[in-house]
């Protein structure tokens, strides 16, 4: 018998659970070793939350480097070291032991200033990150995600929290002061807490947010100084994005100036509203937007922009959590005037049961007449595309940065970047 299965038969679930854990943290400090424990000599920056956290990452990593620093990042959507990026392909939630560990090391032998590192509430969970010391935690939001592995949003907030309290004693606690987890996550903090926001009494406020089609201008007051930043980044949470790195390099000491200059130097985040160079009287934005929340940031943004209509071409994940699927639609009946509802990624799933699911949400928010379904994407993106007129926006959400979608169980090729031009040139 599979010593697994002998396992679950034999124990109680807490035995169970605990064999797990035991599992996990040892076979984490034997692989450390043989790697040589790398980030014990690194300045590590650690970033966790529901949405945000890859664009947080980028923006720390770009800050500290206009700042004159070597750096080294890895999240979800690209790997950095020393100046030299690439795309991450690995396509997981969380990064392989493996691959982390060699990807510190590679830090270490670059000799790094500092590592920004995007961390998960599963590689919480598993103790991928265990025995890496933090300097700075930073907390970007808290809504639903993940409860299909978490099983309950308590579980899941209690997962995050391991990044600021004792578990993972990180020096400072770099906090969203707006967000209705806050007291939670500060009282759970070893750290010196830093609150960013737009609240009077954070420690760096944020102010005049004021979105546009190529960017958001805004000011940051860090250490009782105002200054204008102006992102090369769209949307109101880019906003909050970037006063979470203001917080992050206020605790590091750097000074209002480097934090502005440093933020405003990120162009763009590969899958995250990126602009599509269509050539086009409307526009045509990518991004990644997975769950309830972040699909209302990012239609609420878009429509703040839209001269005209808002374009929505959509869908949910696959052997993911069920509950948010309507929550989804609902979102995208109350906020797109046309959406084009298809697959997203499909996993080992019945497509049709997964868009069914997306449709109960819809008709909630009585969107059904300006809905569409078309399963096929490429073939929803094309009629989103043919339906555009001058001053709509046409935004496409859930896969991002992706080079691959799961369909099936099979990967399947898929840029969604080019997929749009592609069809634009039909």
């Amino acid at each position: 018998m599979n010593p697994k299965k002998f396992a679950r038969k034999v124990l109680p679930a807490s035995g169970i659970k605990t064999a797990e854990e035991t599992y996990r943290k040892s076979r984490i400090r034997a692989m450390q070793i043989r790697y040589g424990y790398p980030a014990r000599d690194l300045q590590v920056i650690a970033v966790t939350g529901t949405n945000g956290k890859t664009t947080t990452c980028m923006l720390i990593n770009a800050m500290l480097k206009s700042a004159g620093y070597k750096t080294a990042m890895f999240t979800t959507a690209s790997v950095e070291v020393a100046g030299v990026s690439e795309l991450n392909t690995r396509h997981t939630t969380v990064p392989k032991t493996a691959d982390l560990l060699h990807f510190l090391k590679r830090a270490k032998d670059s000799q790094v200033d500092y590592v920004v590192l995007e961390v998960t509430s599963h590689a919480l969970h598993q103790h991928k990150v265990l025995d890496i010391p933090v300097e700075v935690a930073v907390l970007t939001n808290i809504s639903q995600d993940h409860l299909d592995y978490h099983g309950s949003m308590e579980e899941y907030v209690a997962m995050k929290a391991r990044l600021f309290n004792g578990y993972m004693q990180p020096m400072y606690c770099v906090l969203n002061r707006d967000d209705a987890k806050y007291n939670y996550f500060a009282k759970q903090s070893v750290g010196l807490v830093n609150g960013y926001g737009v609240k009077r009494d954070a420690d760096v406020v944020l102010s005049g947010v004021e979105p546009n089609v190529s960017g958001t201008n805004m000011s940051l007051r860090v250490d009782g100084k105002k200054s204008a930043c102006n992102l090369k980044l769209i949307g109101d949470f880019n906003a909050y994005n970037a006063a979470a790195a203001a917080g992050a390099g206020a605790v590091l000491g750097l000074s209002a100036a480097d934090i502005t200059k440093g933020l405003a130097s990120l162009d763009q985040v590969p899958g995250r509203m990126q602009i599509v160079d269509a050539k086009t009287d409307y526009t045509v934005l990518v991004d990644y937007a997975v769950t309830s929340d972040a699909l209302e940031k990012s239609l609420q943004s878009v429509q703040a922009l839209a001269e005209k209509r808002v374009l929505l071409v959509f869908g949910a994940t696959g052997d993911r959590d069920t509950d948010k699927r309507p929550k989804m639609g609902k979102v995208a009946a109350e906020l797109a005037d046309k959406i084009f509802l298809t697959d997203d990624e499909t996993y080992t799933e019945d497509p049709a049961n997964i868009r069914r699911d997306v449709m109960k949400g819809i008709k909630q928010g009585k969107g059904a007449k300006k809905t569409t379904e078309i399963a096929d994407r490429k073939k929803a993106i094309e009629a989103a595309l043919k339906e555009a007129k001058p001053g709509d926006v046409v935004l496409c959400t859930g896969i991002g940065h992706q080079d691959t979608r799961n369909m099936g169980g099979k990967l399947v090729k898929w840029d969604e970047v080019a997929v749009i031009k592609k069809a634009l040139k039909k």
